[in-house]
């Protein structure tokens, strides 16, 4: 999701998590995030100055007096700008100054004079996390309005394993994505399918298709974003799971087909992305087929309808289909559409959109064809949900 044109000063303290302030300060340079890295002396024995110029394009403010703010206050000036404030690495250190309104350095000084969210993620040792100190300095902030962000759990530099981990870049992208979205769908309940169905022939071979998932894993994180609760059940994917997403796998037509009629209680939508097999073996068979010099016929069932009969519920919830064309795109599309009466399609065409990043689609609807531009299906997750939204009203 495209969180550009938003200015957000990021924060950098003394801790050996701050090589991955370089890697963040990447990524939201990348989704034209104006950054502003603020950075105190403990941090810069972790990390320069000078990377975090490079990766951001700008200069790097440290001290409390620096004479190139021009009303000589950076710590006015600077949270002024912004649209929030990211500490990453917070130290537990840092934690307590914010906790008890310390201002001795520019950073702590800038978080206590600003007008805008402030969001924390922590990193430091399992034993300092876990102390009760610690836990009494995050409850505060929590009371204080300042989001926590993590922290994870794993190895750690001083060689022991345990809470206490800064998140990673990708995942502070998305969480500071997650903060500047308008939060359109908020306490809307949405179930969307994603991924490709496995038919299995044998215990080796299955029928399936080149789905990746990426365009329901986008719209499940985008409608997340937008403060939508979310289920998705997945078929078959190498994605990694949306951040605040329930996720239910189902590897097979049957196993979707179960996974949403046991989940579709109180759905408020429904979003059916997943490329879902027409048919699938008859028979199964329990040990491998072997090779032979004959031919193989395989005699194939239909599968159910998943879309068609949650849309044929006496109390449906707003269905949202796919149509995945290679030929005559708008006809097929509005003709399922109509089959399955549903509000709302959107149309691609298999060959420019399945498995990759970008798409072009269209949306129909019963007022009208609306294609949009091609973009990044993130974008386009963010495109759809909010025309839901528009017709919802």
């Amino acid at each position: 999701m495209s969180i550009e044109n938003k200015k957000l000063v990021l924060g950098i303290t003394g801790g050996i998590a701050a090589y991955k302030a370089a890697e963040l300060v990447r990524l939201l340079v990348k989704a034209n995030i104006d950054v502003q890295v603020v950075m105190t002396e403990a941090a810069c024995h972790f990390i320069t100055p000078v990377t975090m110029q490079a990766l951001s394009g700008k200069p790097v403010f440290i001290g409390m007096w620096d004479s190139s703010i021009s009303n000589g206050m950076p710590h006015i000036e600077l949270s002024r700008e912004a649209d929030a404030i990211l500490v990453a690495p917070a130290s537990a250190e840092f934690i307590a100054k914010l906790v008890h309104g310390r201002a001795d350095d520019l950073l702590s000084t800038l978080c206590l004079a600003r007008d805008c969210p402030l969001l924390v993620a922590p990193a430091m040792n399992k034993q300092m996390w876990e102390s009760a100190a610690t836990q009494r300095n995050i409850t505060q902030l929590k009371k204080d309005g300042v989001s926590i962000l993590g922290p994870d759990s794993g190895d750690q530099a001083c060689g022991e394993v345990g809470l206490g981990r800064m998140l990673e870049a990708e995942d502070l992208l998305a969480a500071v994505q997650a903060h500047f979205t308008p939060k359109l769908l908020a306490g809307k309940r949405v179930l969307i399918t994603a991924g490709a169905t496995l038919e299995m022939i044998d215990p080796v071979r299955a029928i399936t298709n080149l789905s990746s998932g990426k365009m329901g894993y986008a719209i499940a994180q985008a409608a997340s974003d937008m403060g939508a609760e979310v289920t998705l059940i997945s078929g078959s994917t190498a994605l990694k799971a949306p951040n605040n997403v329930k996720n239910i796998s189902a590897t097979s037509s049957d196993a979707m087909y179960q996974a949403v009629m046991s989940n579709m209680n109180e759905q408020e939508i429904f979003i059916s992305v997943a490329a879902v097999a027409d048919y699938s073996p008859a028979k199964k068979n329990n040990q491998k087929i072997k090779k032979s010099e004959s031919l193989l016929t395989l005699e194939l069932s239909k599968n159910k309808d998943i879309l068609a009969e949650v849309a044929s519920l006496p109390n449906a919830p707003f269905c949202v289909g796919f149509a995945a064309e290679s030929e005559n795109l708008l006809a097929y599309a509005e003709a399922k559409r109509k089959a399955k009466k549903l509000p709302l399609i959107v149309a691609n065409l298999v060959g420019e959109s399945m498995g990759r990043d970008e798409a072009n689609i269209t949306l129909i609807d019963d007022e009208g064809i609306y294609p949009l531009p091609k973009a990044s299906k993130e974008l386009l997750a963010v495109a759809i949900l909010t025309h839901i939204k528009q017709l919802l009203k």
